[in-house]
C-alpha cells in the first residue's frame, strides 16, 4: 500500500515536471493583415494529443523502473539459490513474468513514441537487469544466505516495493486507461470480455505463484 502511494506521488510529480518541461508557449494572434501576423495557434486537439503523449512517456518510465527492480530481485534469488526445486520454480516464474512484462512495456514504449535511441536504451535495460541479478546472486552465493533474517527482510522490502509499483501501474495507468477509453466505453460486451481476460490472467499468475 505504501509503495502504491509513493508510486502515485512519483507518477503525479513526473507528469507535472514533464508537462512544464515540454509546455509550448502560445503566441498571441495578431490583428493585422500582414504576413507576419498570420500565426497559427495550437488547437485543443493538439494540446490533448501532446498531453496524452507526455502521459504515455511517464507511464513507460515508471513501469520500466518497477520492472527493473523486480527483475533484479528475482534474478538475485535465482543466482544465489542452490536448491534445484527452487530454481525450477523461479525459472518458470521468470519466463512468464518477463514475457508478459516485456509485452506490456513494449506497448507502452511504442505509445510513448520515443526516439529509436531511447527505445533501444529502455529495451536494453529491460533485457540485462535479470541476467545482472543472476550474476550478482552467483557472485554473492558464498556470503549470501537466502534464509537469513537480513536477506529475508531486504528481499521482502524490494519485492513489496516493486509489487506495489507494478500493481498501481497495472490498475491505474494501464487497465483503467483502457477500460475508460472510447473503444471499451462504446461496448459493454467488450468490457465483459476484457474483464474476463484480466481475471483469467490474475488467476493464472496466482496458480503459478502458488506452484512456484
Amino acid at each position: 500500500m505504501l509503495s502504491g502511494l509513493i508510486t502515485l506521488a512519483i507518477d503525479s510529480m513526473a507528469t507535472s515536471l514533464y508537462t512544464s518541461k515540454n509546455a509550448v508557449g502560445i503566441i498571441p494572434h495578431g490583428h493585422g493583415h500582414g504576413p507576419a501576423n498570420n500565426v497559427t495557434l495550437p488547437t485543443k486537439d493538439d494540446d490533448s494529443t501532446n498531453a496524452q503523449l507526455l502521459r504515455y512517456r511517464v507511464i513507460a518510465m515508471v513501469l520500466e523502473l518497477g520492472i527493473i527492480v523486480h527483475s533484479v530481485v528475482i534474478g538475485l534469488s535465482l543466482g544465489a539459490t542452490n536448491d534445484t526445486c527452487t530454481i525450477k520454480g523461479l525459472i518458470a516464474a521468470l519466463c512468464f513474468h518477463q514475457m508478459f512484462e516485456g509485452m506490456g512495456l513494449g506497448g507502452c514504449i511504442l505509445q510513448a513514441e520515443y526516439t529509436n535511441l531511447k527505445k533501444f536504451v529502455m529495451a536494453f535495460f529491460f533485457a540485462v537487469t535479470t541476467p545482472f541479478g543472476i550474476a550478482l546472486g552467483i557472485s554473492l552465493s558464498t556470503v549470501y544466505r537466502e534464509n537469513s533474517p537480513n536477506a529475508l527482510i531486504t528481499v521482502g522490502l524490494l519485492n513489496a516495493c516493486s509489487a506495489g509499483l507494478l500493481i498501481y501501474m497495472a490498475l491505474v495507468d494501464l487497465l483503467a486507461a483502457e477500460f475508460m477509453g472510447p473503444k471499451l466505453q462504446g461496448s459493454i460486451k467488450m468490457q465483459f470480455k476484457c474483464l474476463a481476460a484480466a481475471l483469467l490472467g490474475c488467476g493464472g499468475m496466482s496458480i503459478l505463484a502458488k506452484w512456484a
